[in-house]
Parts: structure tokens; C-alpha cells; sequence
């Protein structure tokens, strides 16, 4: 293997709490409905996890990001299933000959908690990245309060990725 196939990407979304819940938007994380009484403010369905995930796949393959991909002012996509654009991500990565290694997801996030969901969160993950869950982390932190995270503004997400060309 030579040394210049393994290429590592990072990518991360963040998105703004809506004034009030939405039952037609609910929270949506890793291809998950979250049955909590939030929603995120997004032109697709919201799922930052998913979003950071496109982000850092599309990095490792210097394939610019998900914003020029999927432009959020494309009406098209408007309330998008994330899912469908990971998978339009992954059909790029299996033109270009890349292939998943491993991932590593951090969710940062002062409400909700979100370890009651993260087996049924991974098991998503790996589902939807079509890999074993050996070979994919998930893992929430808070802020401790600070900034606007830590205010219950908001959540964010980074993913990092390790990937390799068969090129």
C-alpha cells in the first residue's frame, strides 16, 4: 500500500435550534429521529451528523464540500433526507475508487443527551455507510455551558474519515 492512497478528511455543520418544534421536522441525527421536542433550522432535513460525515468524505477526496454539492439555496432540496445526499456522496467515492476505512464522529451538544440513543445512532451510521461498527466511533460531548451550544442555541458535529484510493 502506498502511503499517498490513505487520505484522512474532517468535516463539520452546525445548526440553530427553531424557535419552537416543528412535528413535521423533528431532530434527526445519523438517520435517526430524536423523540425529543426539537427541531434544527436547515434547508434539508437538518441531520448535522450526516451533514459532517458528506463534508469529511468529500474532503478526503479533495472534492470540495457539501455546500457546492448541494446547495442549501437549491429549492430541490429543500427538507432533503440527508441520507440521500450521504448516498449520492458514497456513489462519488465509489467512482473516484475510494473507500472507507474508519470514522470518527463527535457530536457536541448541551441538550438533548445523547447517550439513550447512540447504539441505535451507530448502528444507523454504520448502516448507512454500508460498514462494520468496529470500524466507526460515535461520541457526544457538551460545552460545559459556554458559548452558544453551551446556551441550548444549537449543536454541532465534526467527523473525521480515513480513507483509501484503490486508484
Amino acid at each position: 500500500m502506498k502511503a499517498d492512497s490513505m487520505r484522512i478528511g474532517h468535516g463539520f455543520d452546525v445548526h440553530r435550534f427553531a424557535e419552537k418544534f416543528d412535528a413535521n421536522k423533528p431532530l434527526k441525527l445519523a438517520g435517526c429521529v430524536i423523540p425529543e421536542q426539537l427541531s434544527l433550522q436547515s434547508h434539508s432535513d437538518g441531520d448535522l451528523i450526516l451533514h459532517a460525515v458528506c463534508d469529511a468524505i468529500l474532503g478526503a477526496m479533495a472534492a470540495s464540500d457539501i455546500g457546492e454539492h448541494f446547495p442549501d439555496d437549491d429549492v430541490a432540496l429543500a427538507g432533503i433526507d440527508s441520507a440521500l445526499l450521504l448516498d449520492q456522496v458514497l456513489q462519488l467515492a465509489d467512482k473516484k475508487q475510494f473507500r472507507l476505512v474508519n470514522i470518527d464522529v463527535t457530536v457536541i451538544a448541551q441538550i438533548p443527551k445523547l447517550s439513550p440513543y447512540r447504539q441505535e445512532l451507530l448502528s444507523s451510521l454504520c448502516s448507512l455507510l454500508l460498514i462494520d461498527s468496529d470500524r466507526v466511533n460515535l461520541k457526544a460531548t457538551t460545552t460545559e455551558r459556554l458559548g452558544y451550544i453551551g446556551r441550548e442555541e444549537g449543536m454541532a458535529c465534526h467527523a473525521v474519515v480515513l480513507m483509501q484510493s484503490d486508484a
